[in-house]
């Protein structure tokens, strides 16, 4: 073999040997790409799968707090937190609710923990109460103040949801610029420029539903009840919960006991039965918490979810 020929073979080994090189990249490549995308598809199905998993957990868990509503309801006395709904459902793990049941194995799978509370709505003030007629309540803005400073709420705040939601309520009078969008929580009070922080303060005493409603003495706080009877002092308000927690009032006449005056007591403004709840669940699967807010209405023994939201989802620390 000559040396030119030599060269030309030596040429053409090093090209089939470039080629074969740039061929298993490129198959290489696309395999990575393929397991790539495999993988990926694994992981939405699997997230997907968890999250129907969990939607249909927090719907057992809001049946059955309307469940326990319901039966309460059948006792037809007042709404105290000496009942079964008061009881919060402490952390616990989903295994404990199906060991029970021999045709569910769940070894082998996630841990999943599951906790829930059911909290009396008409243990707060409702702002609903503020507007008539598209005007606001004199005597009902001042109980809205008071609450407010309660929650340490800078002085402005009450006047801003008073004109904010009678705006928003308004009904056949014309406004100056456009109509808010009228709120459906307290934390979408917000729109009113109310800084979050607080409408979360606020939170503790106030609540927005959709008709008027009258505070629980069974199950409100001090500066509620304060707040919603003209001229009861804090004393007064504390002799109501510390006689509740010996026993529910079943009316109002038995609560007029601890009060100077029985005209404090107003049956437009109090109560000891509520028809208004809230539901949260907690679903705990690995690392992440699924929390949904419900609140619901008892009708007789019908118990009717007229919100739900979703309010977290995030990643637990461990």
């Amino acid at each position: 073999m000559t040396q030119a020929m030599w060269r030309s073979s030596r040429r053409s080994r090093g090209a089939a040997l470039l080629i074969a090189m740039s061929l298993l990249v490129l198959v290489s490549t696309l395999a990575a790409g393929m397991v790539w995308q495999q993988n990926r598809a694994i992981q939405v199905e699997s997230a997907e799968r968890a999250r129907t998993q969990s939607a249909w957990i927090l719907n057992g868990a809001l049946d059955w707090a309307r469940l326990i509503l319901r039966e309460d309801a059948r006792s037809g006395g007042p709404t105290a937190l000496s009942e079964p709904w008061a009881t919060p459902l402490a952390e616990a793990r989903l295994s404990t609710f199906l060991a029970a049941d021999k045709d569910h194995n769940t070894e082998g799978g996630p841990d999943a923990f599951l906790s829930g509370v059911i909290t009396d709505m008409q243990s707060r003030y409702n702002l609903r109460n503020l507007i008539d007629a598209n005007k606001v309540i004199e005597s009902e803005f001042l109980t809205l103040q008071k609450l407010c400073e309660a929650a340490n709420a800078p002085s402005d705040t009450a006047p801003r949801i008073a004109e904010g939601l009678r705006a928003a309520w308004s009904v056949g009078e014309p406004q100056a610029g456009a109509t808010p969008i009228a709120p459906r929580t307290v934390a979408q009070l917000a729109w009113f420029g109310i800084d979050s922080a607080v409408l979360d303060r606020l939170e503790a005493f106030v609540v927005l539903l959709p008709v008027r409603t009258p505070v629980n003495l069974n199950t409100a706080d001090v500066e509620v009840i304060v707040a919603v009877n003209a001229g009861l002092d804090p004393g007064a308000a504390q002799a109501i919960v510390q006689a509740r927690q010996r026993a529910a009032f079943k009316s109002l006449d038995a609560a007029r006991k601890f009060v100077p005056s029985e005209n404090m007591l107003n049956s437009k403004n109090v109560g000891v039965q509520s028809n208004y709840f809230e539901v949260r669940g907690k679903l705990r699967l690995d690392d992440r918490a699924l929390e949904e807010r419900s609140i619901v209405e008892r009708r007789g023994l019908d118990v009717i979810t007229i919100l739900r939201e979703r309010v977290a989802s995030v990643l637990v620390d461990r």
